[in-house]
């Protein structure tokens, strides 16, 4: 077996790429990852240089692994800037770093695409790149939102575990959205209705598009409202290109899902989510004016709504936002793992983890006593 580094995912046939696993999680689909290189979203020049671990077998693909060489930590969403700042302060450089995860995509999900348990491959894994660390000067490698049962091996391996949150929402089979909200205290409910209503009474209307259903017009004007929005809130460009939603459109249409607002006969606000067979994922968001609790309707009710509709059993609405708590989205934990090659800084970071380990499990229980349920579920 050898293990060969790819300085782009066309390096590997789609055919082959995709034919590693039976999972039809959208983000390391074959389709997913050259759109965020073709769209230079991801690149030298933007700071993710492709550098994908793939494990071959003569000519058949056994494994491979989406890996970057980041030159710096946005787009990530487990933050490490401290640890680069100690890193500057005792004159060593942080970057380059390897990640591995999917970019701009705090999703939890595969990470190792494997015809044989990964457990199997995964020492040999970690030896290469360490050893492409150390030709390359790269300061570690870091894998981030990883399944769980990953997540474990990799900490067996000697790789730190950190912990993490998010808040997603669970169908505990419920037949419509007023029987979702049939679990909530009075108080909740009614004022989750009240949301709801204001939409209603501005006017707006919503509908939801999958796959070819969206025409070429809607792509433009997301990506039009998407980049917009990203502006007006963080005052810079948004990281993905118009380029990028076009190839979407194009090659992964069938997980696509477009929720559209309309005002008046005119598109005011969309969102886009991918799904799976088992979990809708909310990623992207853009509006043209601000509307009285839009936000929530667009993208957190009409997902919901979708999700207890198609049979969905988890809808991850993306990273952060304790306002989800009181619409019923629960805490749940994610994790990382973490390589640093220089043995003081990891001596230091692997206790930092543990420290920190505690106050997140905190957080989440805490987070749990605001749900706005009768009864925790």
């Amino acid at each position: 077996m050898e293990i060969r580094f790819c300085a782009s995912i066309h390096n590997v046939d789609q055919p082959q790429w995709d034919a590693l696993t039976d999972s039809d999680y959208p983000f390391t689909r074959h389709a997913f990852l050259a759109a965020l290189e073709d769209s230079q979203s991801c690149s030298h020049k933007s700071g993710w240089q492709s550098h994908h671990l793939t494990l071959w077998d003569k000519e058949q693909l056994l494994a491979a692994m989406p890996l970057y060489i980041k030159s710096h930590s946005y787009g990530e969403y487990v933050f490490d800037w401290s640890w680069a700042d100690a890193y500057h302060q005792h004159q060593h450089e942080y970057y380059p770093k390897f990640v591995t995860c999917i970019p701009f995509t705090p999703a939890t999900g595969p990470r190792v695409l494997s015809r044989v348990p990964f457990e199997t491959i995964l020492p040999e894994i970690i030896e290469a790149i360490k050893e492409e660390s150390l030709r390359l000067g790269v300061s570690g490698w870091h894998c981030l939102f990883p399944v769980d049962e990953l997540s474990d091996s990799l900490k067996q391996l000697n790789l730190g575990k950190r912990y993490g949150s998010q808040f997603h929402w669970f169908n505990r089979n419920y037949t419509s959205f007023d029987d979702f909200l049939e679990g909530f205290s009075s108080r909740k409910r009614k004022n989750l209705k009240k949301e709801r209503l204001k939409v209603q009474e501005q006017g707006i209307q919503l509908k939801t598009k999958t796959g070819s259903d969206i025409s070429s017009e809607e792509w433009a004007l997301f990506y039009q409202l998407y980049h917009r929005t990203y502006f007006k809130r963080s005052g810079r460009q948004g990281y993905l290109t118009a380029d990028f939603f076009t190839r979407l459109a194009k090659n992964l249409s069938e997980q696509v899902l477009m929720i559209i607002a309309e005002k008046e006969g005119k598109q005011i606000a969309m969102a886009l989510c991918f799904r799976d067979s088992n979990t809708l994922y909310g990623r992207y968001w853009g509006c043209s004016d601000e509307y009285d609790f839009l936000h929530f309707e667009t993208c957190y009710y009409q997902g919901i709504e979708y999700c207890i509709r198609e049979g969905l059993n988890r809808f991850d609405p993306g990273a952060q936002g304790e306002h989800k708590i009181q619409r019923g989205f629960e805490p749940v934990l994610t994790w990382s793992n973490h390589w640093i090659a220089q043995e003081d800084f990891r001596q230091a970071i692997n206790h930092f983890l543990e420290r920190e380990k505690g106050g997140v499990l905190n957080y989440i229980k805490e987070a749990k006593s605001y749900l706005p349920f009768k009864k925790q579920q």
